[in-house]
C-alpha cells in the first residue's frame, strides 16, 4: 500500500535560527505518527531512513516503533532508523547506535544496584537507631532509600555539600542525628566508589549525556529527532535542547497543550500535567506558540475530547472559566463523551470481573487492541485470573516480584523452613511445594510427607530441629515418617548446623541455602539445578543469586538468625518481567509502559486516591521540608507526571475508567482527576450524554458470577444401610448422637476423624485432661483408707511433673499452675472429709453393657472418671474443669453420661464394681477459683434417671435401626452442640444462615 505523498516533511519544518519542536497531540498514535513522518522524509531513497537516529523513552518504546513500522509498510523490508533508548545508554541500541562512545569507555562503570545497596548497608550498620545498631535487614531497607536519595540528588544536578545549609537546630532530635550520619556518608560514599572503580548510576547518566551533547555541538550530526521524552530529568532535558537546536535535529514531545489559555499556561504548577513540558519548553528555549504540530498526524474526531481533557486539567486558580458561558466548554458537545465509559464497582472483585469482561469482549471484534492500565498490580493479578476463565492467557508487562514465582517462594521456604528450627507449619510449607522431592519423585515425596504430617507433625509443636523430630520418627512404626525424616536429614543437615552457629558470612550462609534447595529440588530423572533455575522466573532467581554469592561479603557476618529477614527483603525489589507478550491484542501495562502506546479500548483501573494517584511514601532520610529547602523536588511532581499519562489516555478513542468503592472494607475517595472530570462534564451540561455511555458491563459481570435467585441448600440427612450403621459407642458419644446424629455418622459410617491444628496451642481440653490425669494417679495411690499427712503436697509434686512434661509456655503455665493449685488443696480436704465413709475409690474405669435391638445387639462402652463403693451405696463421679449440665438437662436426657454409667454399673458393666443400684451421680467442678472447686449432685432418684436413660437410650438405638431414619445435622438448634468436629462438612454456615440458624 503506498502511502500519500506529504505537503510537508519534519526536516522541510526545521525553523533556521531557533530550536525545532513538535508535538503529537494526545489522541493520536504516537508511534505510528512518528514512524509515518520519517517514513514520509525518506521519500523512495532506501538509504534515508537509516541515515536518522531516533531518541526514544524506552525499549519498549523503540520496539512499538519498530512495530509501527511494520504496520505501516505492511512488513516491506524496511532499513530502519537507529533507536536508541533513553533509560538505558549502555544498552547494545545505544553502543551499536555510537552513543556517546568515546565518554562511556572512559567513564568508571555503573555500580550495580545490589552492590550498592549492600555497601550502603555496611555503612548504615553503625547508625544506632533508638539507641541500638540496626540489624542487617533493617539496613538493607535503609540503604534502599538512601541509595534512591542519592540518585534524586544527582538527578537534579545537587550536591551534598549543601547539607551544611540546612539548619539542625530546626528540625527534632532524631532528623539531627540523621543530617549528621548522612553528611558522614556522603563524604566518604565518594571515595568508597573510587575505590571500587565504579560510578553512581545517574552520575553515571548525566556524564554521559553531558559528553554526548558536547560531542553533537562540536560535530553537528545527521538527522536526529528525540521523540517521546517529557525531559523530567534535567540531563534529558538538556540533551533535548541540545538537540532541538541542531541543524537536523528536532524534538517532538507527547501531548502538548497547545488549546490552554495563556492565563492558564502561567498559572500550571508542579501537580499539572503540562508543568513537566512547560518547564522543558523553558530549558530548550522555545515558547509554545513556536511549537509546531508533527506532520504525519492525521486529522481525527477528538479534537472535542482533547479540549475536554485540557480543562478537566486546568489550574485550580482559573477554573472560573468553566462558568464563563463564552468559554470553552461553550463549545464543547456530546462528541467530547463519546466513547468514555465510567464504572464505579463496589469492591475490587466486581472491579477486576467487570474489566475481565470488557476485555474479553474486545477479542470478539477482529483486529481490536485493549490495554488495562493501572499502577496497582493487585487488580492486574485479579484480572489476569478472570481472565483465564476463557482460557485467555496474559502476562502483565509490569512483571511480577521475584519472590513471589515459584523459584522465589521455593528459596524462602526452605530458608524459613530451617530458620524456624523445622517447626511444622514452615517445614510443611516447604515439603508440600511442587519442586520439593528430596530425590524422590515429587508425587511419592508429597506421599511421605502427608505421613510424617499425621503421625508427628500435627498436634502440640515437637521438639525444635532435626534432632527433635528425629526423636518423634523414631517412635514411629511406620517406615515412611522414618524415611521422609532421612531424606529432610540429608538434604537440610549442613545448611541447619550452620543456621544454629554464630555469625557467619553471607555468601557462606547462601552457598549452603542453595545447596540445600537444589538438593531439595532433585528428582531420579532431573537434577535440582535444572528444575530450580528453569525458565524466565528460574533464570531471574539464578542471576539474583549468583549476583548476592559475589557481593555478598561487603557486609560484615551476620547472625544466622537475620538471614531470611535479609534474603526476604533484598529478593523483594526483584522483578521478573516477561519476554514476550503472550497475548496479541491484549495487554496489562503499568502508567510507565502505557506511555506513547496507542489501543483502541484502554481502561484505566484503580482510580482512587492513594493508587492513583498515589501517596508519597514517606523518606527516613529526609523530612519534606528538609527536602524542600535541600532543593529537591516535591511530591506533586510526580503527580504532575502520573497526570499527564492519564490525560493522555484519557483522549484515546474509546476509554472506560474504573474504580473500586470499597477496598479492604474500606471507603475509598475517587481519584481527583475523576471528580474533575465529572465536574467538568457537569459544568458543560453534558450529564445526559456522560451517562448514555456507561454500558451495563458491572451488571453482566453480576450475571456471570451471581445466580438470579439463591435457593438454600437442604440440610445434610445421610441415610446409609442399616448394616453400615455403628453397633458400638461410648457413653459420651450417645450425647451427641442425640444432639447432632451426623456427627456420629461422619466419624463412625464414614471413618473420618479430625486432624490435630498444627502447632497447637493448648487449651482448655488439655487443661481438663491434665487435671484428669492429676487426680487419677493420685486416688489410684491411694484407693481406701485415710490419705497422708503430706498429701497435698504429694499431689502438687505430681500435677507439677505433669505440667513440666508437657513443656508448656511460660505463659500457660503461670495461668494454669495456680489454679492446679487450688483444685489440689480443695480437692485434698474434699478427700479428707469422705474417707471415713469410703470402702474403695475405682478410677478411669472401663466398662460396657449390651442392649437388643431391631438390628441386633448394641454395645455401650464407657470409662467412669471414678466410682465410689461406700458404705451408704455406690457414688458415680464425673470431673469437670468446665461448666457442668445442669439437673435439668441430665432428667431430660441431654446429658446421659453419668445415667448411663449408673445403668452399666448396675447390670455389672464395671470389672471389680458391684452390680448395684447408685446412691448418687455427682459432677465435681474442678474450676480452680478461689474454693478451688464444689460438688453439683444431681437431683432426682438415681435408679429411675439410669432406667430411664436406658430406655431412652433403647429407643434410640430402635429409631436408628430404621432404614428410613436420617443422621441429620443439628436436628433441634436449641440443642445443639456449642462445637462439632463435622460442622465444616455438614456446610451448618450454608444452610442454616436462611433457615435462621447461626450454625455457631
Amino acid at each position: 500500500m503506498s502511502r500519500p505523498v506529504p505537503s510537508a516533511t519534519w526536516r522541510s519544518l526545521i525553523a533556521r535560527g531557533r530550536p525545532t519542536v513538535f508535538t503529537i497531540p494526545p489522541g493520536a498514535a504516537f508511534v505510528d505518527a512518528l514512524a509515518g513522518g520519517l517514513l514520509d522524509d525518506a521519500g523512495d531513497d532506501p538509504m534515508a531512513l537509516a541515515a536518522v537516529t531516533v531518541l526514544l523513552p524506552t525499549r519498549r518504546a523503540a520496539r512499538s516503533l519498530r512495530e509501527a513500522f511494520l504496520r505501516l509498510t505492511n512488513g516491506k523490508p524496511l532499513l530502519l532508523p537507529r533507536m536508541i533508548p533513553l533509560n538505558d545508554v549502555d544498552s547494545d541500541e545505544a553502543l551499536f547506535g555510537g552513543f556517546a562512545t568515546g565518554a562511556t569507555v572512559e567513564l568508571p562503570a555503573p555500580i550495580a544496584p545490589l552492590r550498592r545497596q549492600l555497601m550502603l548497608a555496611h555503612l548504615i550498620e553503625s547508625l544506632p537507631i533508638d539507641g541500638h545498631l540496626p540489624s542487617p535487614e533493617q539496613a538493607v531497607q535503609l540503604a534502599e532509600a538512601l541509595a534512591q536519595l542519592v540518585d534524586q540528588v544527582q538527578t537534579e544536578g545537587l550536591e551534598f555539600a549543601a547539607l551544611k545549609n540546612l539548619v539542625p537546630d530546626e528540625y527534632a532530635a532524631h532528623w539531627q542525628i540523621t543530617l549528621k550520619f548522612l553528611a558522614y556518608v556522603t563524604d566518604h560514599w565518594p571515595e568508597i566508589l573510587r575505590e571500587d572503580g565504579a560510578i553512581d548510576p545517574a552520575e553515571h547518566r548525566n556524564r554521559v549525556f553531558a559528553a554526548q551533547a558536547a560531542i553533537w555541538m562540536r560535530t553537528a550530526p545527521g538527522p536526529i529527532v528525540a521523540a517521546g521524552s517529557t525531559g523530567s530529568i534535567p540531563a534529558t532535558a538538556a540533551l533535548l535542547a541540545v538537540v532541538a537546536g541542531l541543524p537536523e535535529g528536532c524534538v517532538v514531545l507527547p501531548g502538548l497543550d497547545t488549546d490552554l489559555d495563556d492565563t492558564a499556561w502561567t498559572a500550571l504548577d508542579e501537580s499539572h500535567p503540562q508543568f513537566g513540558l512547560k518547564h522543558l519548553l523553558e530549558r530548550i528555549g522555545i515558547e509554545r506558540e513556536n511549537v509546531a504540530s508533527w506532520p504525519a498526524v492525521p486529522i481525527d474526531s477528538l479534537n472535542a475530547r482533547r479540549l475536554l481533557v485540557s480543562e478537566c486539567m486546568r489550574p485550580a486558580a482559573t477554573t472560573d472559566t468553566w462558568t464563563d458561558s463564552h468559554g470553552a466548554l461553550a463549545g464543547l458537545d456530546k462528541s467530547a463523551v463519546a466513547g468514555v465509559t465510567r464504572i464505579d464497582c463496589p469492591g475490587p472483585r466486581e472491579e477486576a470481573e467487570t474489566i475481565a469482561l470488557i476485555m474479553r469482549d474486545a477479542v470478539q471484534t477482529e483486529q481490536r487492541t485493549c490495554a488495562l492500565v493501572t499502577p496497582d498490580r493487585r487488580i492486574a493479578e485479579r484480572v489476569a485470573a478472570e481472565l483465564e476463565r476463557w482460557d485467555i492467557v496474559i502476562d502483565d508487562s509490569a512483571g511480577k516480584p521475584l519472590d513471589r514465582t515459584p523459584p522465589g517462594v521455593f528459596l524462602r521456604l526452605t530458608a524459613a523452613m530451617v530458620t524456624e528450627d523445622f517447626a511444622p507449619v514452615a517445614t510443611l510449607a516447604a515439603c508440600k511445594h511442587p519442586f520439593a522431592s528430596a530425590g524422590r519423585d515429587p508425587v511419592a515425596f508429597r506421599d511421605l510427607t502427608r505421613a510424617a504430617e499425621i503421625s508427628i507433625l500435627r498436634g502440640p509443636r515437637p521438639p525444635a530441629g532435626l534432632s527433635g523430630l528425629a526423636q518423634l520418627a523414631k517412635l514411629e512404626k511406620e517406615d515412611d515418617v522414618r524415611a521422609w525424616h532421612a531424606l529432610l536429614t540429608n538434604t537440610c543437615a549442613r545448611f541447619a548446623a550452620l543456621m544454629s552457629g554464630d555469625k557467619v558470612p553471607l555468601s557462606v550462609l547462601l552457598a549452603a541455602h542453595m545447596e540445600m534447595a537444589e538438593a531439595f529440588a532433585a528428582t531420579p530423572d532431573t537434577p535440582g539445578p535444572l528444575r530450580l533455575w528453569a525458565g524466565e522466573a528460574g533464570e531471574a532467581a539464578a542471576a539474583f543469586v549468583a549476583e548476592l554469592a559475589q557481593n555478598g561479603d561487603v557486609l560484615k557476618p551476620i547472625a544466622p538468625s537475620s538471614y531470611l529477614a535479609l534474603f526476604e527483603t533484598l529478593m523483594a525489589s526483584r522483578v521478573v518481567r516477561p519476554r514476550y507478550s503472550r497475548h496479541p491484542r491484549l495487554a496489562i501495562l503499568g502508567p510507565l509502559e502505557m506511555r506513547l502506546q496507542r489501543f483502541d479500548v484502554l481502561i484505566l483501573a484503580g482510580l482512587n486516591e492513594g493508587t492513583w494517584p498515589a501517596d508519597a511514601a514517606p523518606d527516613p532520610w529526609m523530612s519534606r521540608p528538609m527536602r524542600a529547602q535541600f532543593g529537591l523536588p516535591s511530591p506533586e511532581r510526580r503527580i504532575g507526571l502520573a497526570a499527564h499519562d492519564v490525560a493522555q489516555a484519557l483522549c484515546a478513542p474509546k476509554v472506560v475508567l474504573t474504580r473500586a468503592a470499597k477496598v479492604d472494607g474500606t471507603p475509598t475517595v475517587p481519584s481527583r482527576w475523576l471528580m474533575r472530570l465529572e465536574r467538568v462534564i457537569a459544568a458543560a451540561k453534558l450529564e445526559n450524554a456522560w451517562r448514555d455511555e456507561r454500558a451495563p458491563w458491572l451488571a453482566w459481570a453480576h450475571a456471570l458470577t451471581r445466580p438470579a435467585a439463591i435457593k438454600a441448600c437442604d440440610p445434610p440427612a445421610p441415610r446409609p444401610p442399616v448394616a453400615a450403621r455403628p453397633r458400638r459407642l461410648s457413653v459420651t458419644e450417645i450425647e451427641k448422637w442425640m444432639r447432632d446424629p451426623y456427627s456420629i455418622y461422619a466419624r463412625h459410617v464414614l471413618g473420618l476423624e479430625p486432624l490435630d491444628p498444627l502447632e497447637q496451642d493448648p487449651g482448655a481440653a488439655d487443661y481438663g485432661q491434665l487435671i484428669h490425669s492429676a487426680l487419677h494417679r493420685f486416688i489410684a495411690a491411694y484407693p481406701m483408707g485415710p490419705l497422708p499427712e503430706d498429701a497435698l503436697a504429694r499431689l502438687l509434686d505430681l500435677g507439677r511433673a505433669m505440667f513440666a512434661d508437657q513443656a508448656l509456655r511460660p505463659g500457660v503455665a503461670a495461668f494454669w499452675e495456680p489454679r492446679f493449685e487450688r483444685v489440689a488443696a480443695w480437692f485434698v480436704e474434699t478427700e479428707r472429709e469422705r474417707r471415713n465413709d469410703l470402702v474403695q475409690a475405682h478410677v478411669e474405669i472401663k466398662g460396657e453393657m449390651t442392649l437388643k435391638g431391631p438390628a441386633g445387639p448394641f454395645t455401650l462402652t464407657g470409662r467412669a472418671d471414678r466410682i465410689d463403693h461406700t458404705k451408704s451405696g455406690l457414688v458415680i463421679i464425673d470431673y469437670k474443669t468446665g461448666a457442668p449440665p445442669s439437673s435439668k438437662e441430665v432428667l431430660a436426657g441431654y446429658a446421659p453420661q453419668l445415667p448411663l454409667e449408673a445403668a452399666m454399673v448396675a447390670k455389672g458393666g464395671f470389672t471389680g464394681v458391684p452390680p448395684k443400684i447408685a446412691s448418687a451421680l455427682e459432677f465435681w467442678r474442678l474450676h480452680g477459683r478461689d474454693e478451688g472447686g464444689e460438688i453439683v449432685a444431681v437431683k432426682g432418684d438415681p435408679a429411675k434417671i439410669a432406667l430411664d436413660a436406658e430406655e431412652g437410650l433403647a429407643h434410640l438405638i430402635a429409631t436408628f435401626d430404621q432404614a428410613a431414619t436420617a443422621y441429620e445435622a443439628r436436628p433441634n438448634p436449641d440443642t445443639a452442640p456449642t462445637y462439632s468436629d463435622y460442622l465444616h462438612l455438614a456446610r451448618v454456615k450454608e444452610w442454616s444462615a436462611i433457615s435462621g440458624e447461626d450454625g455457631s
